[in-house]
């Protein structure tokens, strides 16, 4: 079946890439102005009569031709270019290796511990997974590709981790979730780790928990950040990463561990919640833009102080977004002082009361370009919504599951941090053991 792809100019260059990845290098694209997003119809018509600013050619005229002109025999050719790495880099000294790592974009750009085959091999004593075993697939840029146990390993030691780390590094591997988000909004991850590996690595949960001041906390993110880069082929400013402005979480995330032993009686650890045993270790990842600190001031009763920070965000029906609280334990009891008997009870309290009207909803301009279309094509909710008066009021999030809390921090403030994370799931991490 005969097509015409049409791309906005800004990823011509990703484009190229990716057409010569999939061995299809004459690939008949057309370009458009850059951007699309929030820009009028009549504006993108114009476009479309106008000439293709890559090429400078009409833009109808590429798309006719696409359609119906016959297939050269380079544009018939099939095959995926290989790209073969070698195991080992040469013999050479300290300094050219870094240089190495640092030019090819293989780092953060802060100094790495360099992956000797001796390091390698002394990380590799975390799992009982042979070297060679098959971890998965990762996707942070366009193309995906299968990695053993010993290259997250690799990827383990440049990050800084000890051994005892390797199992939730190799659950974060598995998972099949970069870290990296190659959108051109600029995302990052939050990862949150419970169950009894956290105190077994040392992991703080407590005082500065989201602070530089923790091996584990600092390295398990960094780590998902290097294996999305190497792994998962991302994080290649103008190719595979298209973030505007870029996100400083990106370094190693929003990373800590669940304070289970402070937890409220009736409150459940989040891996409980999500289907696990207490005494099983798990790993959660969660989308989004960032965290909002919030210190209550001149409320008393914390849940309406919260519910208006929950007010303030993305309608989750607009985009795929979620809502996350950070709570420091004095919070966490204040609020079961409150009536909030479980996390739950929160969540749906705060799912319940937070609601937006569809003037409102139909106003965002993600709306515009992700749910009107749905809308238009009979899907619902939104179909329907379409039909309602604008002063309907409908819930700001689609489930009281994209409501997530967490107890974190050392009992110093009532302090608490929220955020718009989204679940994204939730990951076993003893089978990697």
């Amino acid at each position: 079946m005969p097509i015409a792809p049409i791309v906005t100019e800004v990823f011509a260059p990703l484009v190229e890439m990716h057409a010569k990845l999939v061995g299809k290098p004459h690939l008949r694209m057309t370009y458009v102005p850059h951007p699309i997003s929030r820009v009028p119809a009549a504006t993108c018509r114009k476009y479309i009569e106008g000439n293709d600013p890559v090429t400078g050619r009409p833009i109808i005229d590429e798309i006719a031709e696409a359609l119906t002109q016959p297939l050269s025999g380079e544009e018939k050719r099939t095959g995926i270019e290989e790209r073969l790495v070698p195991r080992l880099m040469g013999p050479d000294t300290e300094e050219n290796l870094h240089r190495l790592f640092f030019e090819n974009k293989m780092t953060d750009f802060l100094p790495i511990v360099l992956p000797t085959e001796e390091k390698v091999a002394e990380m590799l004593k975390g799992t009982s997974h042979p070297p060679d075993e098959v971890v998965g697939e990762l996707r942070s840029g366009y193309e995906a590709g299968s990695f053993t146990v010993e290259k997250v390993a690799a990827n383990a030691v440049m990050a800084g981790a000890k051994p005892g780390y390797m199992p939730v590094i190799l659950a974060m591997a598995a998972s099949g979730v970069a870290a990296i988000a190659t959108s051109t909004q600029s995302f990052a991850r939050m990862i949150v780790i419970n169950g009894p590996i956290r105190n077994e690595i040392g992991m703080n949960s407590g005082i500065g928990a989201m602070s530089p001041f923790n091996q584990a906390n600092s390295v398990i993110g960094r780590a998902a950040t290097f294996m999305s880069i190497n792994l998962g082929a991302g994080g290649v400013p103008g190719l595979t990463y298209w973030g505007s402005q870029g996100n400083t979480c990106d370094y190693n995330h929003v990373t800590f561990a669940e304070r289970e032993e402070d937890l409220p009686p009736g409150w459940k650890p989040y891996h409980v919640q999500k289907g696990f045993k207490p005494e099983e270790s798990a790993v959660s990842f969660f989308h989004g833009y960032s965290l909002w600190h919030w210190k209550n001031t001149y409320e008393k009763e914390k849940h309406k102080a919260i519910l208006r920070m929950a007010s303030w965000n993305l309608p989750s029906g607009a985009y795929q977004s979620g809502f996350s609280l950070l709570l420091d334990p004095i919070v966490a009891d204040d609020l079961v002082r409150e009536g909030f008997s479980s996390k739950e009870s929160l969540s749906e309290f705060i799912h319940k009361n937070t609601k937006v009207t569809l003037e409102e909803f139909w106003q965002y301009h993600l709306v515009e370009g992700w749910t009107l279309p749905a809308a238009q094509k009979g899907i619902e909710p939104y179909a329907s919504w379409m039909k309602q008066p604008g002063d309907t009021l409908i819930n700001r999030y689609r489930s009281p599951d994209e409501i997530s809390l967490f107890v974190v921090g050392g009992r110093t403030n009532d302090f608490w941090q929220v955020g718009d994370w989204r679940p994204m799931g939730s990951f076993l991490i003893d089978e990697w053991r």
